[in-house]
């Protein structure tokens, strides 16, 4: 049987480490279909690009966070993939516009 509540808390502690032990992050921001905008923040680990915090504003104006600390709710999640700014639809934004959003 699998146990949800180890694996949230191993998810949890993986991103906590990430995000405490990081010292290169980068930056994106992507729209979606409904007109939302996403933005990204992502460390290097293993050769990947792990999202450590992601920040979702809706066209309707609501945001909705996730990272370590609010890994998911009843609108998301934090997404568990890793991203590829070569692949994926993102455009690189400077931290500083990603720290506006995320502390509104």
């Amino acid at each position: 049987m699998v146990d949800l509540e180890r694996i949230k808390a191993e998810s949890g502690a993986y991103f906590r480490a990430l995000d405490e032990g990081a010292t290169l992050r980068h930056h994106f921001r992507h729209a979606d279909e409904e007109g939302g905008l996403w933005y990204i923040e992502a460390v290097p680990d293993r050769g990947e690009l792990i999202v450590i915090k992601q920040a979702e504003l809706t066209s309707a104006g609501q945001l909705h966070r996730y990272s370590w600390e609010h890994l998911e709710d009843d609108h998301g999640f934090l997404t568990d993939q890793a991203i590829d700014p070569e692949e994926d639809p993102l455009g690189a934004i400077p931290a500083e516009e990603f720290q506006r959003v995320w502390t509104l």
